[in-house]
């Protein structure tokens, strides 16, 4: 991969970053075989820089335990400081020391400031974040530093004259180029010689699975043999303001997808019958999707167990993919996932409108009233009591019956 150039630092990142907010798991927990080959593979192949977060699990003590050895110079790091829990000053220190710990490193490469908006910026701001960014690089435990934008785009050039920043990360793919940043947003951040950091290219997956009918014949007539994520990840590398787009990878295919997708798009290399080709698609998606939610999880975990994001992805999708009839694959989807059968509950229903989830999601959706909307769509009277029945009756009968069956044969 051609490496981009960062001009505040003078570090130059590979065009493709590893996200490690979607590790893969394995009981809950992350599958440390599994994740450690994975992105060794990613660095053996020219990925140099990997994102986490103080509110990404397990990640950062998993990174600091794998990233060790040959292949403790091979790449970067940035993470994030844990804003939404950080009441004064002497969080901003403890996060940072708890971090470097978990990392097993003497600094981070880059320290970004997670999810804010200018509210979330202005009361950090009063905490004293400035003079605790400056003491923190003065004594050598930040390299450089940076946030990660969840606002509306009127005010991202505010919080972005706001300091003297070296990198910005924004939700950015075809489908949302004008929420957040936005294009302008992004060319503006990159004429201060800021780097721009991508994150959800391909939308928490939708861009990159099955599509609308009428989408998926969009692309196939344009190129046969281009995946829908190789169209979403070139559209964002084509922006040659972007300097590293970050995805969740979770095998070994996935990862040499990207990489070989990464290799072949330079900044400008897309030609304006490919842009159209994109924009189509998105005109198609506009008019199908009817919840804007990235599935990125900064909503969960909820007090009253509602899986949110599954919920409303399982939503999405049953339009996005005209899931039709009274049995359908989204109606399955939604009894197997969230519904209870396959393990906890987390439906739509158990939502009693505390609003504990609003100020945490990034799209400043209205929860409440689309997880509403979801249990008007899949919840009918006795969805409980069915449930139930499945779970503890109809599932271990079938069991059951398969057994003799066996036993029979």
């Amino acid at each position: 991969m051609q490496n981009r150039l960062i001009k505040r630092t003078g570090d130059e990142i590979s065009p493709l970053g590893f996200g490690a907010m979607r590790l893969p798991l394995k009981n809950g927990k992350i599958n440390r075989e599994v994740a450690r080959k994975q992105i060794y593979h990613a660095i053996d192949n020219g990925v140099n820089f990997i994102d986490t977060a103080y509110l990404y699990g397990d990640s950062e003590k998993f990174l600091g335990e794998i990233l060790q050895g040959e292949y403790r110079d091979k790449v970067m790091i940035s993470t994030k400081m844990p804003a939404i829990h950080i009441r004064k000053y002497e969080d901003m220190e403890k996060a940072l020391s708890e971090q470097l710990e978990r990392l097993k490193r003497d600094y981070i490469d880059y320290y970004l400031i997670h999810s804010v908006d200018l509210k979330a910026m202005n009361r950090l701001l009063k905490k004293g974040l400035l003079e605790f960014l400056q003491k923190a690089k003065s004594e050598g435990k930040i390299r450089h530093i940076g946030f990660s934008y969840h606002g509306p785009k009127e005010e991202f050039e505010i919080v972005l004259d706001g300091y003297d920043w070296d990198v910005v990360m924004v939700q950015y793919n075809y489908f949302d180029e004008n929420v957040q940043a936005s294009m302008e947003g992004i060319e503006y951040a990159a004429s201060k010689g800021i780097g721009v950091f991508v994150m959800e290219p391909l939308k928490g997956g939708i861009l990159a699975g099955k599509m609308p009918s009428e989408a998926e014949k969009i692309f196939r007539n344009a190129d046969a043999d281009r995946s829908n994520a190789e169209w979403a990840l070139r559209w964002v590398l084509n922006n040659r303001n972007v300097t590293c787009v970050f995805s969740g990878m979770n095998s070994i295919e996935q990862i040499d997808e990207n990489i070989a997708i990464a290799e072949k798009t330079a900044p400008m290399s897309m030609s304006f019958e490919e842009l159209e080709t994109v924009e189509l698609v998105k005109r198609v998606l506009r008019n199908s999707l009817k919840i804007n939610c990235s599935t990125c999880g900064y909503c969960m975990p909820c007090p009253q167990g509602v899986n949110i994001p599954e919920c409303l992805k399982i939503y999405n999708e049953k339009y996005l993919f005209e899931s039709k009839g009274i049995i359908n694959p989204a109606l399955i989807d939604y009894f197997q996932y969230v519904g209870g059968i396959m393990g906890k509950s987390g439906n739509a229903g158990q939502c009693n409108g505390c609003g504990k989830c609003l100020r945490k999601c990034p799209q400043k959706l209205d929860i409440i009233s689309e997880l509403e909307t979801v249990r008007k769509e899949f919840e009918f009277p006795g969805f409980n009591y069915l449930v139930s029945f499945i779970r503890h009756i109809g599932i271990p009968l079938y069991k059951y019956i398969l057994k003799v069956l066996n036993l029979s044969g």
